[in-house]
């Protein structure tokens, strides 16, 4: 029986989910990294130093089959999952007008639907029990302009967490939620390449006096992974800097 830890992490090739594989395999867990770049995840997991063993996924959050394949793939190589960290996520800005139908369901597809179809294989292979981890947003409180899907998309991750806790806790299963502040990743820079957010603005909504980085949220997602968070499920921890306490 395979007694190393296997994490699997959605949208992985870079950012957030990047710093969460890197941290995850430096703690001695297996990691799958799955996303839609194959080549940027492929130079993600050569550039981790840790020795612990990882494998690469490519496919798309919000194709079913492509879930299902990775879920049994993880399995079939790793041997077994046991944490699950769902951080893939997109954001396309435009308010409810500007936004066409075809851009607010991709919105969701990717971040919420997402979510929902690595939970539903996941879970029946968490057969000893295990962690979900939803990578949400300070979104899912507080908003700025032209972000109607996005944050729609991250306040549903937040209901999602409540609801699966509630229903999985009994086979073992703890599900809680992240919410990152602004952390320094490429959809971050691209935000304030395109005029979407100001970097000056942004620092200074922080108390703390900087951006977090991939590597904030990646320490509290293996601390929520672990058997200190062995009575915590059900439960969204804010990574933001503060910013959230003080509001937009």
């Amino acid at each position: 029986m395979n007694e190393l830890k296997t994490a699997l992490v959605t949208g992985a090739a870079s950012g957030i989910g990047s710093g969460v594989a890197e941290r995850f395999l430096e703690a001695g867990y297996q990691v799958a990294l799955f996303d839609i770049n194959e080549q940027a995840a492929v130079e993600t997991a050569a550039r981790i130093a840790a020795p612990a063993r990882r494998i690469v996924i490519r496919g798309d959050v919000s194709n079913e089959l492509d879930v299902r394949e990775a879920v049994a793939w993880t399995v079939q190589e790793l041997g077994s999952l046991d944490v699950l960290i769902n951080n893939a996520g997109i954001e396309i800005y435009g308010t409810v007008v500007e936004m066409s139908s075809e851009q607010w369901d991709r919105q969701l597809a990717v971040n919420l639907k997402g979510a929902y179809l690595f939970s539903k294989y996941a879970i029946p292979e968490m057969r000893g029990g295990g962690a979900i981890i939803h990578i949400s947003s300070a979104h899912a409180f507080v908003s700025w302009a032209r972000c109607p899907a996005y944050d729609a998309s991250k306040s549903g991750m937040l209901g999602l967490t409540r609801a699966m806790a509630i229903d999985h806790g009994p086979q073992g299963i703890r599900v809680n939620a992240i919410c990152p502040g602004y952390i320094e990743t490429p959809m971050l820079e691209k935000a304030f390449a395109v005029g979407e957010a100001d970097r000056a603005a942004v620092l200074k909504f922080h108390p703390l006096g900087r951006i977090g980085k991939p590597a904030d949220v990646a320490e509290a997602a293996l601390f929520l992974a672990s058997d200190g968070a062995a009575f915590i499920s059900g439960a969204v921890l804010a990574v933001d800097g503060c910013v959230t306490a003080r509001g937009l």
